[in-house]
């Protein structure tokens, strides 16, 4: 499922094309009828999974740039490397960071039978 999740693509069944746009998902997976939003506001969770990912990328790349320059520590350049990497990666997770939070909800809230609508795509 994170696999899935990762290459866009229902964590659930692993059907293509549940986007219509860029971060823009389908009310229901094309291939298994999920309803992508379970709940009111459930989209926040994927938005602290992209800003959190973003920033421990962002730390990870400034502390080990800074611990194989030190003493020397090119400043300017680690911090272009920071400002690109947080404007850009979470503009680059963002659909991603929707299919994993359906993939970790679905971790910790299985998808249980008697939610499953009859559905006909």
């Amino acid at each position: 499922m994170f696999w899935r999740a990762l290459r866009l693509r229902c964590p659930l069944c692993g059907a293509r094309g549940i986007f219509t746009r860029w971060g823009q998902l389908h009310d229901r997976c094309p291939g298994c009828g999920y309803s992508f939003a379970r709940e009111e506001g459930y989209w926040v969770g994927g938005m602290i999974v992209n800003l959190g990912v973003a920033q421990i990328l962002f730390m990870a790349t400034f502390l080990t740039g800074t611990a194989l320059t030190w003493p020397d520590v090119p400043w300017t350049a680690l911090i272009a490397a920071g400002v690109v990497l947080m404007v850009g990666l979470p503009i680059w997770l963002y659909p991603r960071s929707k299919t994993l939070w359906i993939w970790l909800d679905l971790r910790l809230h299985p998808y249980a039978d008697e939610e499953r609508p009859e559905y006909r795509p």
